[in-house]
């Protein structure tokens, strides 16, 4: 007799349906399983012996052969323990054959018996869904697999003795609550930044168009300090984006208790980070910092610290949105649509501009410093803006009277704006979608950004004075866009030209 049961494998958020097929025949005693597993996989025999015994049962005397099929797809992770214990008790007579046909399961099973959570419990619902099957997982993983929707049967028992139970009408399992991630501190509140009066109006116009932003400044002038207030400032994720962000997050093993999230993920990995860990990849083809942060915000402190080749592999991420893992055999393809906020000092010590601080190597440290950063990750940052020293003159003044709450009502009102304006340009091909000015390129750039007929002529003149290159023109117009969608929506017009210009610094070296 042969058993088979549903489960899934992960090509980065893709699922791909694994057909588990189990067999019992005679011969010489033995427990195997086929068809390419890694070593987790193949350490699911001794858990699934283990938590059988504990439950009462022990497996016949006879050749047991697990294939996992297709069998020319590598499969990993331990949540293929659950499915095989199944096809098992399926096989056994336990479980009936035709309910579990209904199922796709996943869930790592413990020496007792009990289900471990496990990672892609999020995309393998949305899956099930599709294909009008109902999902088994782990009790923890529950919350997290009701979020594909009402007409998904869920079950998700704490242990393997309680889904026996249930298949055998001796115990009901009830369907999970979709749960909800809830920040456990407030954000951090713009009114305890002091002076900067231009880095906070940087800081607006790049939460508002979701635009790149570097900052440049002196030790302690306040830059790490600005860029962890950006969340306070952003709006939360809308549920398609919450649900898009959470699969990430759900692949990679990191949502909480299987909560969805609904805040604007905001990464700062440290300058040691390899470039697998901030781009992706590993053994297992693993999302990396910058899919982590997709549809938020990926803070990188002490630019030019990070490995050279590390900064240079976010060149095609920051452009197409997407971030891809090569490998022999195929490629894994994550989101990362992110907002990226880089922080450096203008040279090494850090006081180019105070003579009474700067080291002997002035300015020749500087340029050396500065070149860390390559020119076309430069021109890929949309604002580029000095953070001077606060003055103790500055420290000593009362709190700013406008907070976070105060720019994230203005931020709100841009960005819906744009959510308008994009919704009325569309559909757009592939499954693209676009809601912020950052996002626009090509011909939607020019009908949404084309600036008046002054602000053109300021902008020919000032792309060839300073030598913009056309990624560089193109990002002042979309800083230009959001610039006249926080002034009210209306055209963009020669002072937005102008103001956008102020933020685009010309790249070290030339």
């Amino acid at each position: 007799m042969v058993a088979r049961i549903n489960t899934v494998a992960f090509q980065g958020i893709e699922v791909l349906d694994i057909d588990v097929q189990v067999q019992m025949s005679g011969g010489i005693v033995a427990f195997t399983v086929v068809g390419l597993p890694d070593k987790a996989v193949a350490e699911s025999r001794e858990r699934v012996r283990a938590a059988l015994h504990a439950l009462g049962l022990a497996l016949p005397a006879k050749r047991i052969t697990v294939n996992l099929a297709p069998a020319d797809v590598l499969k990993e992770g331990s949540h293929f323990d659950l499915p095989i214990a199944l096809a098992l008790l399926t096989v056994m007579g336990v479980l009936p054959d035709l309910e579990m046909s209904r199922y796709c399961a996943l869930g790592e099973l413990a020496l007792d018996g009990a289900l471990s959570p496990v990672a892609g419990v999020l995309p393998a619902a949305i899956n099930a869904l599709a294909n009008d099957r109902g999902l088994i997982c782990p009790d923890a993983c529950g919350g997290e697999a009701a979020w594909a929707g009402e007409g998904l049967d869920v079950l998700a028992p704490a242990t393997l003795l309680a889904l026996i139970n249930h298949f055998r009408g001796q115990q009901v399992l009830t369907r999970p609550r979709p749960r909800i991630q809830e920040s456990a501190e407030a954000p951090l509140d713009l009114r305890d930044v002091k002076g900067n009066e231009t880095a906070k109006r940087a800081l607006e116009v790049a939460a508002a168009g979701s635009h790149n932003l570097l900052m440049i400044g002196p030790p302690g002038s306040g830059k790490s300090m600005l860029a962890a207030r950006l969340p306070g400032l952003l709006p939360p994720l809308d549920p398609a984006e919450a649900l898009e962000v959470s699969m990430i997050h759900s692949v990679a093993g990191l949502l909480d208790d299987g909560k969805l999230l609904r805040q604007r993920p905001f990464r700062f990995p440290h300058q040691s980070a390899s470039l697998p860990a901030l781009v992706g990849g590993g053994s297992r083809a693993k999302p990396g910092e910058i899919s982590l942060a997709h549809k938020g915000v990926l803070f990188l402190d002490e630019l030019p610290e990070f490995p050279r080749a590390t900064l240079e592999a976010l060149r095609q991420p920051l452009e197409t949105g997407r971030a891809v893992v090569s490998r022999a055999n195929h490629h894994v393809t994550y989101p990362a649509r992110v907002q990226l906020i880089a922080a450096m000092n203008p040279c090494r010590c850090g006081h180019l501009d105070d003579p009474s601080l700067a080291c002997a190597r002035a300015p020749k440290c500087a340029a050396d410093y500065q070149s860390k950063i390559s020119g076309p990750l430069f021109d890929r940052i949309d604002l580029h803006i000095d953070v001077p020293a606060v003055s103790p003159t500055d420290l000593s003044l009362p709190p700013p009277a406008e907070g976070s709450a105060d720019v994230a009502a203005r931020v709100a009102v841009a960005r819906a704006v744009q959510a308008e304006r994009y919704a009325a340009f569309g559909p757009f091909p592939e499954g693209r979608t676009v809601r912020t000015n950052a996002e626009a390129d090509g011909e939607l750039l020019e009908k949404a950004a084309a600036p008046d007929q002054p602000g053109r002529a300021l902008l020919t003149e000032a792309a060839e004075r300073l030598k913009l290159s056309a990624r560089g023109y193109h990002r002042v117009m979309r800083v230009a866009r959001t610039l006249a969608d926080l002034d009210g929506g209306g055209g963009v017009r020669r002072p937005h030209v102008a103001e956008a210009l102020i933020y685009r610094r010309i790249a070290p070296g030339r």
